[in-house]
């Protein structure tokens, strides 16, 4: 349960856990629903796994976003990567490991810092 916790302190965090989402509904799209469709002509679960998988599309969108305005990050550098990420299999989850994990990292370990407890 602190593992959940931690994850959902910070709008990274957030980020993170959609990505993950977004990821596997993305993998059970391409891998059991589409298959199922066309070769074994049972839709039921591309309609109902396809709606939820646009939601989260979209709702990573957004968040990536707001966590790349919130973090400045240079939309040629870091932002591109995660958006593109979400359209590729296996993508958000290289992205967790290699972006989003640091980042969420350095914004625990500024929260949890001196300068932090300051008022201002």
């Amino acid at each position: 349960m602190n593992f959940i916790n931690q994850i959902l302190k910070t709008q990274v965090g957030r980020l993170r856990l959609i990505s993950y989402l977004e990821g596997i509904s993305l993998l059970l799209l391409v891998s059991v629903a589409v298959p199922l469709k066309y070769w074994a002509d049972k839709p039921l679960m591309v309609k109902t796994l396809g709606p939820m998988h646009g939601i989260l599309f979209l709702w990573f969108i957004i968040i990536t976003i707001s966590v790349g305005v919130e973090q400045h990050w240079k939309f040629r550098h870091t932002t591109w990567k995660v958006l593109i990420a979400c359209v590729i299999p296996f993508g958000t989850f290289y992205i967790d490991s290699h972006i989003l994990k640091p980042a969420a990292e350095a914004d625990l370990k500024r929260q949890h810092s001196p300068e932090s407890d300051t008022a201002i």
